[in-house]
């Protein structure tokens, strides 16, 4: 069924139960507002400290969303993009969008305005909701858009003048669910890859996928209406969004906490007794690093309800895990490995019964299917690296308006993910690297993940990312780049000493002193790092601030 019957089940089975959290910490703790209040704030006095939506507001603001589109012409499998932070409203919009029968297409927070002009443009979108921290980067590209493309604005600040107000015009509209039959094959939704091996590609999913996922976490983390979720990642990726999803199928109430501070972390799930988070690497690193520096004292919080704590979105250092149990004696973890192209999270999990495997991505998730190839597509051994194919129902359905890409990737049902991984003898799959940024060193394959989780167990280090430079006798040589934790100093001598261990052909050539950029979802961007150090050069050792 489509994904927007579940929105209107849990309208009429739990209405007046909050659905959603939103949580500022940068504001004072006593607006505390619900959301009705919330519509009446000013825009001086915009984002208070917490507010809530039930079930039932929420439904309805979908409707009115949907209804406004209709009576604005919007037809079936028409595009809306969303460009907006993490807020009450960023559900609502998203699922009012479902509802009209349009496909959303949520847009990156971190977008520049002609990387937004590209998206729009690919995807065809025809409406565009957005949020006031994007005025001038609309602004600025306003008249170059396609002029049949409507700009809505959605805040509590003015609305500006080349925008009509998503406000004043819902308000007006039917809260009533709009008259458009949906069926699973019904197109749903254009995600954007994370445009960390070139500019993003549209990716399209139909209802089905979007439900799937739906079972698919609820099946993996067991999700019950008690559970409270918190989700921190931006909503504009699949993973946060397909991680919620879980709650939402069985009606359990989710936190949007604006914020990655440790601190705020720990007392969101504290105050709001959260049961289950999902976390990128650098946010684990630094509640774990707040934790030994002692600026979070944990008996000022309460946390003996959070049952779960899982990870995604990139390659988890073993030994971040293992500190984080270490510290969390008594949490489950997992592991989650996912696309967009695969709907997100899920198609591989390592499963809260299988921390003994930590280091494996996992095996194959609920409803999937995993194989690794060789380059001819024939199977390899278990212990040998190939590439990771997946198949199941949240399969992307094309890369849109660019079919050549989508015949590299999709062969036979399969999605070829790109990602180079190894299977051991229990059949747990273990990632080694993306199949482009394996270095060829004097004919030696090297897989920078395997580098990156060795140097990462480094007491002195706080992330590290390792990318591979020209080299005219080798071809390639590894260079690591290397961010220490505060305080500590490190030097090019301490990491060549701590790698004496590795075969000497996995050893970094050259070692910089540096931070690791990691993008919103938490992948480390090594197209910029290939940018900034595509040049032969090496930064002297020296302390880290």
């Amino acid at each position: 069924m489509p994904i927007t019957e579940i929105l209107a089940r849990n309208a009429a089975q739990y209405g007046a139960d909050v659905a959603l959290v939103e949580v500022n910490p940068d504001k004072p703790e006593t607006r505390r507002v619900t959301w009705r209040e919330y519509e009446l704030i000013e825009p001086e006095n915009a984002l208070p400290y917490r507010c809530e939506i039930t079930w039932s507001v929420f439904d309805e603001k979908a409707n009115r969303l949907a209804n406004l589109l209709i009576s604005r012409g919007v037809r079936r499998e028409d595009k809306v993009a969303v460009l907006m932070m993490n807020c009450l409203e960023w559900l609502p919009v998203y699922f009012g969008i479902l509802k009209a029968g349009a496909i959303a297409v949520p847009l990156n927070f971190r977008y520049t305005s002609d990387e937004i002009s590209y998206c729009v443009k690919l995807a065809e979108v025809d409406v565009m909701i957005f949020g006031p921290e994007f005025i001038g980067r609309v602004e600025a590209i306003a008249d170059q858009l396609p002029p049949q493309l409507a700009l809505l604005f959605c805040g509590a600040e003015a609305c500006p003048s080349f925008a009509e107000s998503y406000a004043e015009l819902t308000a007006d509209c039917s809260s009533a669910p709009p008259d458009v039959k949906l069926s699973d094959t019904d197109l749903a939704a254009i995600y954007f890859s994370s445009g960390t091996t070139g500019f993003p590609k549209a990716i399209l999913h139909n209802h089905a996928a979007l439900m799937h996922s739906c079972r698919v976490e609820q099946a993996h983390h067991r999700q019950t209406r008690e559970d409270v979720f918190l989700c921190i990642p931006p909503l504009y990726h699949t993973g946060a969004k397909m991680h919620w999803f879980g709650s939402f199928l069985v009606g359990g109430k989710a936190v949007l906490l604006r914020g990655v501070e440790p601190k705020s972390i720990l007392e969101t799930i504290s105050r709001e007794k959260c049961t289950i988070v999902w976390l990128l690497v650098p946010w684990a690193q630094d509640i774990l690093l707040a934790i030994e520096r002692g600026d979070v004292q944990l008996p000022h919080y309460e946390l003996d309800q959070l049952r779960l704590m899982h990870i995604g979105a990139q390659p988890v250092p073993q030994s971040l895990v293992r500190r984080w149990l270490d510290v969390f004696p008594h949490h489950q973890y997992d592991t989650n490995y996912g696309l967009s192209e695969s709907t997100g999270p899920g198609c591989v999990h390592l499963g809260i019964e299988n921390t003994h495997k930590v280091g494996a991505i996992g095996i194959p998730g609920y409803g999937w299917e995993c194989k690794i190839v060789d380059e001819k597509g024939g199977f390899v051994a278990d212990g040998d690296v190939g590439e990771l194919c997946v198949k199941g129902v949240c399969v992307m359905l094309c890369y849109y308006n660019d079919p050549k890409a989508t015949e590299e990737s999709l062969k036979d049902g399969w999605l070829y993910t790109g990602d180079m991984a190894r299977r051991d003898e229990d059949g747990f799959i273990f990632l080694v690297d993306r199949k482009k940024d394996v270095i060829i060193t004097g004919g030696e394959n090297i897989y920078p993940v395997q580098i990156e989780n060795f140097l990462a167990a480094h007491p002195g280090i706080k992330d590290v990312a390792v990318i591979g430079l020209r080299d005219d006798r080798l071809g390639e040589i590894s260079c690591a780049i290397v961010e220490g934790k505060p305080g500590i100093s490190l030097s090019e001598k301490d990491i060549n000493e701590f790698c004496r261990v590795l075969p000497r052909y996995k050893r970094p050539r050259k070692i910089i002193f540096a931070p690791v950029p990691r993008n919103a979802t938490g992948k480390i961007e090594k197209p910029k790092l290939r940018h900034m150090y595509g040049a032969d050069q090496v930064v002297a050792a020296q302390t880290t601030q």
